[in-house]
């Protein structure tokens, strides 16, 4: 098992807290704006890399808030989804997105298959091998297993509102879903989506069903609209929001499994 490894060496892929007590672990599969510069930004301007194009503004910061309140590892990669999307299948349209919502991505445009294999062996791959490597690990010692993937979302896409302060994402396995849906909606000042804005049948699933539910691990995903993490207190506010909702909800899986 690696070690914790320290981002600003950029490695493809950062692994914390291995030793976290918790049945969590954390993935954050767009944490990151980072371009390569081989890749010579893709072609963008710098803008365009600060938006939500690029990653999941807000969903790294809650990430690591929820690993210290939790004591639970987390896994994530350091590149950004415009150079390959590493919850995506290899063989998905949008793994190398040419577009991503309205804006044309120049670095994408007619890569050959070497091109996009190489982009794979970047990161999608050190990426899926180090979550399986941190749950073979995990299972070798008798640990049971939960994963939980922190992502955000825009509140505006394509010029419809969205209104959901918060969504959970689920698919087959809703042991962890359903508790924690039930939880967040006992706030009447929140709107909570069931697989909104986004469901496991537009592709956005990928890690937690290869990681997961094929495991038959208990998981879930968190969507959080950005405006709602737009700075580390609003991350702080929401980590310990979900440290909350994420106890209950793994007491409810474990009352159910005995």
């Amino acid at each position: 098992m690696a070690v914790d490894t320290d981002p600003a060496g950029e490695r493809p892929v950062v692994l914390e807290n291995t030793s976290g007590k918790s049945d969590f672990v954390i993935l954050c599969d767009h944490a990151s704006n980072r371009i390569p510069p081989s890749l010579s930004d893709l072609g963008l301007p710098a803008n365009a890399l600060e938006a939500h194009i690029a990653w999941d503004p807000g969903a790294l910061g809650v990430s690591k808030a929820l690993s210290r309140m939790l004591d639970a590892t987390l896994v994530y990669p350091t590149i950004s989804r415009l150079v390959v999307d590493c919850n995506r299948r290899t063989d998905a349209p949008d793994l190398v997105p040419e577009i991503s919502e309205t804006t044309l991505i120049p670095g994408n445009a007619g890569l050959d298959d070497e091109a996009r294999d190489r982009r794979i062996k970047l990161v999608h791959e050190p990426y899926h091998e180090m979550i399986d490597a941190v749950l073979e690990e995990r299972s070798g010692q008798g640990r049971a297993s939960m994963l939980v993937a922190i992502h955000s979302f825009t509140p505006v896409y394509k010029g419809v509102a969205r209104p959901w302060e918060i969504g959970i994402l689920s698919d087959s396995d809703r042991r962890l879903a359903d508790p924690m849906l039930a939880d967040l909606r006992r706030d009447a000042g929140l709107t909570v989506g069931d697989n909104e804005p986004y469901a496991p049948g537009d592709g956005v699933y990928f890690t937690l069903t290869r990681h997961g539910e094929a495991r038959g691990l208990a998981c879930a995903m968190v969507e959080i609209r950005n405006d709602e993490i737009a700075d580390p207190e609003a991350e702080e506010a929401w980590a310990r929001r979900l440290a909350t909702t994420l106890q209950a909800a793994r007491e409810a899986v474990v009352s159910k499994s005995v």
